[in-house]
C-alpha cells in the first residue's frame, strides 16, 4: 500500500465518472442559496392584496394567468434540485392548509438570504441551522399564545377568513358573495369524521359574471337522461343507486349455440327481454323514481324505464356515485335483487337543466346535503380558472379554522410581532446561534416589507410604524395595503387560521436548513446548463449556473 502511494505521488485519485459534475464547499452553498432565492423572488411580487399576477405559457402555448404561489411554481417547470426544495415548501403548505403558499416561499428565500450574510461572516452552516430551529420553535410558541379561539357558530369570523384568502386574487371583486358560499359549503359537508372539502364539487361555467356564482345543496352530474321519453324532472324523488349495468349478463365462458329454428332465436330474444323486464320491475317495485347506474342501460331496459316514468342516468362515475350517496342518503347497491326501499335516497328535485350550454342532471333540495356543488361563473375561461383557485384556497382555510379553532390577525401583524419577540429571545440564546435567531427575526419582516412594496408604499416607513405600534403592545396592528396606514387587523376583519402561519414557518425553516447543510453537490451525468468542456470534470460554477441553474426553470425566461 505504501509503495502504491509512492507511485501515485501527488496525483489526485479520480473516483467519479467523466460525465459527473461536482461542486463543493462555498461554491455548492452559494449555488443552492442562489437557486432558492431565485424561486422566492419569482413569486414575491404576487404577495398581498396589491400583488401582481403572472402569465405562464407552456410549451404547447397554453396560458395560465394567476397569482397563486403554488400554481406559479408548478407551472414554471423548475429543474434545479435545490430550487425544487423550495417548491416543495409551497406544495406542503397547499396540502396542509390550502393558503399561504407565497408567504412560505418568500420566508424560505429570505432565510437563505440572511444565512448567506452569516456564512460570509464565518458563521458555520450547522450553527445557523441550530439557531434557525430554535427561532422557529419559539415563533410557533409565540403564535399559539397570541391566537384567538373561534367556534363553528362564529359564522362572521369564518366568512372573514374566507374573504381574506380571496383578497388579491381574481375573485376579490365578489369576495362578499363567494365567502358566504364557501362557508355554507364547508359547514354543509362537515360530519362526525371531520371535513373533507373533496365533497364540495366545483362546476366552472364560462359566461355571466362572478357575482352570478351559486351553491347547489346537492349534486350536479355531468350526464343526461338516457331516453327522450323519460321525464325531464321528478319532484320528491326516491333515488336508487346501482353499481352495475341494466344489461343482459354475458356468460363468463365462450359458448357457441347453433340455432336451427327461428322459434329458438325468438326464445333467446324473449328470454333477454324477460331478464331486462325483471330488472326494471325490481327498481319500480321498491318505489324508485330516479335511478343512477354505474354501467350501461340496454335499449329495451330504457324503453321499460320510460314506460314506468323513471328517470335513468347511465355510466355515472364512482366519485359522482359517492357524492349522490352522501347527498341523498341512498346506499349504492351492487345486486338489484338486494335493492329494498331502505336503500333509496331522497331529493326534493331531480331535473335535467341547461348550464352554460350543457345539459346536466341537478339533484337538489336534499334533507341534509353532505355533498354540495359550487357553480362558478366568469366572463372568460382564465377568469373562471383563477376564481376556482381562489375558492380552493378559501375552502382550505375555512376547513383548517374549523378543525383547529384558532385564528390570528393578518396584514403582516404576526410577522412583525414575531420579529419583535425573537429579537428579545435572541439575547437569551448563547453563542453564535444568537446571530442566527436575530437573522430569523429579520427574515420574517420580509412579509410586511413585501406587502408595502407591492402596494407602492415606502417599506421602511411602513416597518417603522408597525414596529412602534407592536412595541406599544398592539398585537393585531397590521398594514392596510389600500391606505398605507397601520390599523387593527382584527377590527378590519383581516384574519387567517393559525396553521397558515405555523406551517409556513415550519416548512420554510426546514427547507432553508436542509439547503444550508449541503456542502457538496455531485451530479451524475451532464445536467442542463452544467460545466463546459473546458471545466475538466464539469465542476459547476458558483452562483447557480450548474445543474440547470435557474436557466433550468422551464419557460421562466419567456413567461416571467
Amino acid at each position: 500500500m505504501a509503495q502504491q502511494r509512492q507511485r501515485m505521488g501527488n496525483q489526485p485519485m479520480i473516483v467519479l465518472s467523466e460525465e459527473s459534475q461536482r461542486t463543493s464547499g462555498e461554491d455548492a452553498q452559494s449555488m443552492n442559496i442562489t437557486a432558492g432565492k431565485a424561486v422566492s423572488e419569482a413569486v414575491r411580487t404576487t404577495l398581498g392584496p396589491k400583488g401582481m399576477d403572472k402569465m405562464l405559457v407552456d410549451s404547447t402555448g397554453g396560458v395560465v394567468v394567476t397569482n397563486d404561489g403554488v400554481t406559479i411554481l408548478k407551472e414554471m417547470d423548475i429543474d434545479h434540485p435545490a430550487a425544487n426544495m423550495i417548491v416543495e415548501v409551497s406544495e406542503t403548505q397547499e396540502d396542509e392548509v390550502g393558503d399561504g403558499t407565497t408567504t412560505a416561499v418568500v420566508i424560505a428565500g429570505e432565510l437563505l438570504d440572511q444565512a448567506e450574510d452569516l456564512l460570509d461572516s464565518d458563521v458555520h452552516a450547522t450553527t445557523i441551522a441550530q439557531g434557525y430551529r430554535q427561532a422557529a420553535a419559539k415563533a410557533k410558541e409565540v403564535l399559539e399564545e397570541n391566537a384567538i379561539d373561534v367556534g363553528t357558530e362564529d359564522r362572521e369570523t369564518l366568512r372573514k377568513i374566507a374573504a381574506t384568502a380571496m383578497t388579491g386574487k381574481g375573485a376579490e371583486s365578489s369576495k362578499d358573495l363567494l365567502s358566504e358560499l364557501v362557508v355554507d359549503a364547508v359547514l354543509a359537508v362537515a360530519d362526525e369524521e371531520g371535513i373533507d372539502t373533496d365533497n364540495v364539487s366545483v362546476e366552472k361555467v364560462v359566461g355571466g359574471a362572478v357575482d352570478n356564482s351559486e351553491l347547489v345543496e346537492g349534486v350536479i352530474v355531468d350526464k343526461e337522461r338516457v331516453d327522450e321519453n323519460m321525464p325531464y324532472g321528478v319532484e320528491d324523488a326516491n333515488v336508487a343507486l346501482y353499481d352495475g349495468a341494466l344489461e343482459v349478463k354475458e356468460t363468463e365462458i365462450d359458448a357457441e349455440v347453433n340455432v336451427t329454428d327461428p322459434d329458438q332465436l325468438q326464445q333467446f330474444l324473449d328470454q333477454e327481454e324477460k331478464q331486462l323486464r325483471e330488472m326494471v320491475d325490481q327498481i319500480e317495485s321498491v318505489g324508485a323514481d330516479v335511478v343512477f347506474v354505474d354501467g350501461g342501460i340496454d335499449d329495451m331496459a330504457q324503453h321499460y324505464l320510460s314506460k314506468a316514468g323513471i328517470l335513468a342516468v347511465r355510466r355515472v362515475s364512482s366519485s359522482d356515485m359517492g357524492a349522490l350517496a352522501r347527498a341523498t342518503g341512498a346506499r349504492v347497491v351492487g345486486n338489484l335483487d338486494d335493492l329494498t326501499e331502505d336503500d333509496l335516497g331522497f331529493a326534493g328535485s331531480v331535473a335535467q337543466k341547461d348550464i352554460g350550454g350543457d345539459e346536466r342532471i341537478f339533484v337538489e333540495d336534499v334533507e341534509e346535503a353532505k355533498s354540495v356543488t359550487m357553480i362558478l361563473r366568469g366572463g372568460t375561461e382564465h377568469v373562471v380558472d383563477e376564481v376556482e383557485r381562489a375558492i380552493d384556497d378559501s375552502l382550505g382555510v375555512v376547513r383548517t379554522t374549523l378543525e383547529d379553532g384558532k385564528v390570528m390577525a393578518g396584514g403582516g401583524a404576526p410577522e412583525t410581532e414575531l420579529a419583535l419577540q425573537l429579537r428579545d429571545f435572541a439575547d437569551s440564546v448563547g453563542g453564535r446561534e444568537q446571530l442566527a435567531v436575530e437573522a430569523f427575526a429579520e427574515a420574517l419582516e420580509v412579509i410586511p416589507r413585501t406587502l408595502a412594496e407591492n402596494a407602492g408604499l415606502d417599506p421602511i416607513d411602513s416597518l417603522v410604524d408597525l414596529r412602534s405600534r407592536h412595541d406599544g403592545g398592539e398585537l393585531a396592528a397590521g398594514l392596510d395595503a389600500y391606505t398605507g396606514e397601520v390599523i387593527d387587523m382584527d377590527e378590519e376583519g383581516v384574519v387567517e387560521p393559525l396553521r397558515v402561519k405555523t406551517q409556513a414557518i415550519e416548512s420554510a425553516t426546514e427547507a432553508a436548513v436542509m439547503i444550508l447543510r449541503i456542502d457538496d453537490v455531485i451530479a451524475a451525468g451532464d445536467l442542463k446548463g452544467g460545466g463546459t468542456d473546458d471545466d475538466e470534470g464539469g465542476d459547476m460554477p458558483p452562483g447557480g449556473g450548474g445543474m440547470g441553474g435557474m436557466g433550468g426553470m422551464g419557460g421562466m425566461g419567456g413567461a416571467m
